[in-house]
């Protein structure tokens, strides 16, 4: 799946945009210096998911199966680092093939006239000790919207094969309705069929991008 339009190129932008002075919180952890660089995100060990409060009562789960990423990250001075996420609407995937279906039609993602749901970064920084704030922009259905995510970062390994892995959790709460998603019908006690709040989980693992110069 080839959906990126641009090229993404962190390190000119980050010395445009960032303070060129590392920032003093981050200088607290030295380790996460050797971690800057161009990674990936592993699909195989990853999870880009969502949740939605459903009939009030049960909540409904489900992520994206194809998508492509390229994040930078910076260790010594995280407002440098910068994400892109490209996911393929028609890959939505809550483990009901009607359910999905009925996702991917006008109601929700209208998935054939919006193939694309795209995140991009505009500014991070250091909220706590592991913990990172990451403001971007979400795009569905052509309309754009900012959105803040709250990642923590989990650690990072070489695996037995060589590979270099980093791992991060985050979340954000959306009103889908932003996005144009308005579909909602109504339960005969009164409330939507479906929450407008929606639930963004992000679980990855990211491996050092080998073509990375």
């Amino acid at each position: 799946m080839k959906l990126f339009t641009r090229n993404f190129s962190p390190r000119s932008t980050a010395t445009q945009d960032a303070p060129a002075a590392p920032d003093r919180a981050a200088e607290a952890a030295p380790g996460l210096s050797a971690l800057t660089g161009e990674w990936i995100i592993d699909a195989a060990h990853s999870r880009i998911g969502f949740s939605v409060r459903h009939a009030m009562v049960t909540t409904v789960r489900g992520a994206f199966t194809e998508y492509e990423s390229l994040l930078y990250f910076d260790g010594r001075n995280p407002a440098r680092s910068r994400a892109e996420i490209v996911l393929s609407s028609a890959s939505v995937d809550t483990g009901v093939e009607q359910r999905d279906a009925h996702l991917m039609s006008r109601d929700f993602l209208d998935a054939r006239a919006y193939p694309r749901i795209s995140f991009r970064s505009r500014e991070v920084e250091l909220a706590g000790q592991d913990v990172y704030r990451m403001t971007g922009d979400l795009t569905m259905r052509d309309a754009t919207r900012p959105v803040v995510l709250e990642l923590t970062y989990i650690g990072h390994v070489t695996d037995p094969f060589g590979d270099e892995r980093v791992g991060f959790d985050g979340t954000t709460t959306i009103n889908r309705s932003d996005w144009g998603l308005t579909y909602s019908a109504k339960l005969a006690q009164g409330g939507a069929m479906v929450s407008e709040k929606v639930r963004l989980q992000f679980d990855i693992a990211a491996i050092r991008n080998p073509s990375a110069g």
